[in-house]
């Protein structure tokens, strides 16, 4: 007797003796259909057993075989680790972020030795390693210097958006559920902000609230620039997700599970968020991943002109800044810092191009 196959979508192969499995797709539903052999009369007897799979193991499996998906998770989750263990890097290299090294700089402030004073080994003056070399005028090790500015644009990027999405998903909610003048006047408010250009915005803004909550000199301290830059991020940032949101709830709310719920009693509180939110978290997964790395952008551009934040506090916008000055002498010094935004951006972007194909049931992909 040989053994039965397991046969699955475009081929077959070979599985366990006593059993094969089939799959099936229709409409972005998928089951497992298994073949399992049972003892009887004249021998085993070929039985059915349907095992079906949720839209979000369809969507795993097929970011699983999706290369770019993969390459740029793997992208992702080295600057996700980089940003928490920068302290640890920090003490493993033997340097630090802050401190500078003269010594290593010619009379004219430029890095000695060849691509901005890349050194591998300790054979140097601070008898430390400089992977990327270290920065003109003050001789700052830059590869610390990007591994702490990771951490900046990563607190900044998630902080504002998970506060925007947050914000867009309850007001879209509301919005979507109860209709009526409620819609209207949300609607209005989305549009109100829509109207306002974001950049130019911010650059008005970011000045005014640091001038407000500065000390008695005006400084205003890392943290509470960082919180101003995230505020003011997450303030004009929500539109876009409670538009995606009312949208959606608006197509849902008289679904037959909705006036079950009705019927039983339910709370509108519950409803909404117990029993249709749930069913939205795939467009508004995409839409954040998708957000990301615009903000990473926005972070990077708003220090690269002054706004945002501002040295000593390690940033990759103004770390290019810095740079600019430095294109003929230095070109290293401008080229590192803007390789690694284009990695983190480009990766965010392809991911979130995958999560969203993996999430659509009409993908071929």
């Amino acid at each position: 007797m040989g053994e039965p196959n397991t046969r699955g979508e475009g081929g077959s192969t070979a599985g366990p003796v006593g059993a094969s499995v089939a799959t099936a797709a229709d409409s972005g539903h998928e089951a497992l259909i298994i073949d399992t052999g049972v003892p009887g009369p004249g021998g085993p007897q070929a039985t059915k057993k349907i095992v079906s799979r949720s839209p979000g193991q369809l969507a795993w499996a097929r970011l699983k075989r999706d290369g770019t998906a993969r390459s740029s998770f793997i992208v992702l989750i080295i600057y996700i680790l980089i940003g928490i263990f920068a302290d640890v890097i920090e003490w493993a290299v033997g340097g630090e972020v802050q401190r500078g090294y003269p010594d290593l700089l010619d009379d004219s402030g430029l890095p000695l030795g060849y691509f901005g004073g890349m050194d591998w080994t300790t054979d140097n003056p601070s008898h430390m390693v400089h992977l990327l070399g270290v920065t003109p005028n003050e001789g700052n090790d830059l590869f610390l210097q990007l591994v702490f500015g990771v951490r900046t644009s990563l607190i900044v990027a998630a902080s504002a958006t998970v506060v925007a999405a947050i914000l867009g998903v309850i007001l879209g909610t509301v919005a979507g559920y109860f209709g009526s003048w409620i819609d209207q006047v949300l609607s209005w408010l989305t549009d109100y902000f829509l109207a306002f250009p974001f950049l130019l915005m911010a650059i008005a803004v970011i000045p005014v609230i640091n001038s407000h909550i500065g000390d008695a000199t005006g400084d205003v301290s890392p943290g509470k620039r960082i919180g101003t830059i995230i505020f003011v991020f997450a303030a004009f940032a929500w539109m876009g997700t409670a538009r995606l949101v009312r949208g959606q709830v608006i197509s849902l709310r008289e679904r037959e599970y909705v006036d079950a719920a009705r019927a039983a009693g339910a709370r509108g509180g519950h409803i909404m968020f117990r029993q249709i939110l749930p069913n939205l978290w795939a467009p508004i997964l995409v839409t954040f991943c998708l957000a990301l790395p615009a903000t990473v952008t926005a972070e990077a551009a708003l220090s690269f002109l002054g706004i945002g934040v501002q040295h000593p506090t390690p940033d990759w916008g103004w770390t290019i800044n810095d740079s600019t000055r430095y294109m003929r002498s230095d070109a290293p010094y401008l080229v590192i810092p803007g390789l690694s935004i284009l990695a983190l951006v480009l990766a965010f972007n392809l991911f979130g191009d995958a999560l969203r194909d993996a999430l659509d049931p009409k993908s071929s992909r």
